[in-house]
Parts: structure tokens; sequence; C-alpha cells
């Protein structure tokens, strides 16, 4: 099991074959940056996809000959679907959103005639390393996909974020559901629902995991305020996915993470027949760099 970003880049440099990674909107300087740094450090081969003589003039910029990229010639507003092609043609195993909006990605992903569509939701898995207190990566979901998730969605979130830890070697994650509480309130929504998630568990509805829930999120992260509470739960201190109740708490849980407390993240968006990265524009190089890398690593653990 891999506890931090350098171990993961470190395994994806190692796969023999070298991820392909289309990059729809590629004609943009930092985003060609974060790419040439995956190149550089032997982590993925990008296929850049965009208007062709804007990116060799950006590749000579960066120093780089045109003539040694894949580059795929789309105009504007067709970037997303020539990138989709090339995954579902089988050329690429990783989706990455260069410099365009994130709907003119998704749809093409989510049209049925391009394939790639698993009739599973799609939701953001964020892995956050080196959040302080901790030894290990969490993940938190979904904070990037789906507003208000029902208890269906919510269903396929975990099911999501657990397919992504059992892709990179960690066979059994254990799942938080937070609330607010640590008991079920019929008049907060989503107490309830993290009662029937852990039910679902239970009755094999929800497998490869151990989900628990409602759960606070002192007690999920600290085992002494658990101890101190008097809740009797042996993975108090030690989950690894945290699923959050809306959009809104996995942002600012997220955000507090990143911003407040330094720690580091690596996203991507599962669900689809290809993990997709899908940093957005303020996302720092290192973000898209181990986004990449774990993207990579899930795309290959997956295939196996």
């Amino acid at each position: 099991m891999y506890k931090h970003f350098e171990e993961i880049a470190e395994a994806a440099k190692k796969l023999t074959s070298k991820g392909k990674m289309a990059v729809a909107g590629a004609a943009d300087k930092a985003v060609l940056e974060s790419v040439l740094d995956a190149l550089d450090g032997g982590i993925a081969v990008p296929i850049l996809v965009g208007e062709k003589d804007e990116i060799s003039s950006l590749l000579r910029e960066l120093g780089r000959d045109p003539g040694d990229f894949e580059i795929v010639q789309a105009s504007a507003g067709e970037e997303g679907q020539k990138a989709v092609e090339l995954v579902r043609d089988g050329r690429a195993s990783v989706l990455m959103k260069g410099m365009i909006e994130t709907r003119d990605i998704l749809r093409p992903v989510v049209n049925k005639e391009n394939g790639l569509r698993t009739g599973s939701v799609m939701s953001h898995v964020g892995f956050f390393d080196r959040v302080p207190g901790t030894d290990h990566f969490i993940i938190q979901t979904d904070g990037g996909m789906l507003l208000y998730p029902t208890l269906e969605e919510k269903k396929a979130i975990i099911e999501n974020a657990v397919s992504a830890l059992h892709a990179i070697g960690n066979e059994c994650p254990k799942v938080a559901v937070l609330a607010a509480v640590e008991t079920v309130n019929p008049k907060m929504t989503e107490t309830v629902d993290a009662e029937a998630l852990k039910k679902m568990n239970q009755n094999g509805e929800i497998t490869g995991c151990i989900v628990e829930g409602p759960i606070s999120y002192d007690l999920a992260m600290s085992r002494e305020i658990a101890e101190h509470k008097r809740y009797d739960c042996p993975y108090c201190g030690d989950f690894d996915v945290l699923v959050v109740p809306t959009i809104a708490a996995g942002n600012i849980i997220g955000k507090c993470w990143t911003v407040t407390c330094k720690a580091l993240l690596g996203g991507i968006v599962v669900g689809a027949k290809a993990p997709i990265v899908l940093t957005s524009r303020g996302s720092t190089a290192e973000e898209k760099f181990y986004s990449i890398a774990v993207a990579v690593l899930v795309a290959e653990g997956s295939r196996e």
C-alpha cells in the first residue's frame, strides 16, 4: 500500500508500459508545462489535442521540438471529443482536461455513442497527502462533481473510491461517512444515509471495504477523541476514505487541508472507463503532476 505521493510517482515510473494521456485543450503554456513534467518524470506520455500550430509554437517556447510529440489537430469546441475518441480507441488510458471548460470534456465522456460510460455515477476522488496528524493518504469524496448526492449516488461514490484504492493495492479500505453527529436523526438526512450505507456494507451490497457511519469528522480523524467520547470503533484515526454529505462540505474540507494545512492534493474523476485528470485552472504544477501519477497508476491497476 502506498502512503505518499512520492511512492505513487515512483510506482508509475516503474510501469513497463508508460501510460498514454490524451490532453484535451493542450494549447496552453501552463498545461504543457504540467504534462512535460509528467513526461520528463517518466510518469506518462502525452497526446496533445488542440490547435496544432498553437501547440507547436508553445512547445518551441518551452524548448521542445514539436516533432517529438503526437499532436492531434482539433479546433475550438472539438478538443474534448477528439481526446475522448483517443481513449475510446485504446490509444490512451488517461484523459486530462487542459484549457477547456469542464463541461466540454464531460459532455463527450457521458455521450453513450463514445463508449466511455460504465453505467456508474462519476465522482471526484481527492487523494490528500500530509494532512497534519496523519501518516498516510486520505481520500475525500465527493468534493468536485455531485452537488447533493442521493443515497444511491453516495453508494456509487463509495464504490468509486474503493475501486480506485483497490487499483493501487489497498484491498480493504476503511470508509467513514461523515455527519455532524454520531447518532441517527431523521431531520438530518446525512445521518440517515450514513446508517443505510453502513447496513449496505454489512449485508453485502457494498463490498471490498469497511463502512462506518454516521461519524463526525473529529472522531473519524482522532482515536483519542473517539476514546474520550466512548465511541466504539477501531478505525478512528485510521480511515482511508472520508465521504462528505455535499460538494460544499468536500470543497471546504479540501481547501482547509491544502490552503491552511499545506496538504498535497492529487485528484481524479472516476466512474468512466478511464480516469480523468480534472484539475482546476488554479491548481499548482505539483497538484497536476500528482494527479497525473495517480490517474496513470489507477488506470494500470484497473486494467490488470
